[in-house]
C-alpha cells in the first residue's frame, strides 16, 4: 500500500469550491508542482516539498489544505485490491436509454462502483466496480447494475491480473 495525491481531472458541474470564473480552480506553477510533489510520495513531508518548491513548511500546508479543499486533489491510500480481500475486479461497460447522467448518479452511489465515466464510443458508461469474489459480481452486475431505470445492457470486462496502476500523470 502507498499514499498518493491523486489530482482531479473530471470537468464536472458547477461546484461551490470552483474559483471565482465559473470555471475550474487556476493553479499557478507552484501549487502544480506540489501536487507533483505529492503524487510522487502523498506522505512527503511539507518541510520537504517546501525546500523542492521554494516555500516555507507553513506555506506549503496552506496550499495543501487549499487544494484538498476546492476538490483539486485528494491524499489517499492506494492498496491492491486482492490484499485487502477484494479477489475480483472488473469494467463494465453500460449503454443507456434516456438520461445517462441520471444512470450515471445511480452507479456512483453504488459502493463496488470505484469509476464511473462518461464516454463516447461504443458504451454511454465505464464502470470499473470491485467485489469480494465471482459471486458479489455477478450480483452486482446482475441485480443491481441492471436494474437501474435506463441500463440497456452491460459488457464486462474481468481483470485477470493487475499489471500496472499509477497516478503519475503529473500536472500540465
Amino acid at each position: 500500500m502507498h499514499s498518493v495525491a491523486v489530482a482531479s481531472r473530471s470537468a464536472e458541474q458547477k461546484d461551490p469550491r470552483e474559483s471565482r470564473n465559473g470555471g475550474s480552480p487556476q493553479l499557478d506553477a507552484v501549487s502544480l508542482a506540489i501536487i507533483e510533489q505529492l503524487q510522487e510520495d502523498g506522505r512527503r513531508p511539507y518541510a520537504a516539498i517546501g525546500k523542492a518548491v521554494g516555500l516555507s513548511e507553513a506555506a506549503v500546508r496552506q496550499r495543501v489544505q487549499k487544494l484538498l479543499d476546492q476538490g483539486v486533489m485528494q491524499i489517499v491510500a492506494v492498496t491492491d485490491p486482492l490484499t485487502v480481500g477484494f479477489r475480483r475486479q472488473a469494467m463494465v461497460g453500460v449503454n443507456v436509454e434516456g438520461d445517462v447522467e441520471a444512470v450515471a448518479d445511480a452507479l456512483t452511489a453504488m459502493s463496488e462502483c470505484e469509476y464511473v465515466v462518461m464516454t463516447a464510443g461504443s458504451f454511454d458508461l465505464m464502470v470499473e466496480i470491485v467485489c469480494e469474489d465471482d459471486d458479489h459480481l455477478l450480483e452486482v452486475i446482475n441485480k443491481r447494475i441492471r436494474a437501474v431505470p435506463g441500463v440497456r445492457s452491460t459488457e464486462s470486462f474481468v481483470y485477470l491480473k493487475l499489471k500496472k496502476q499509477t497516478y503519475m500523470w503529473g500536472t500540465r
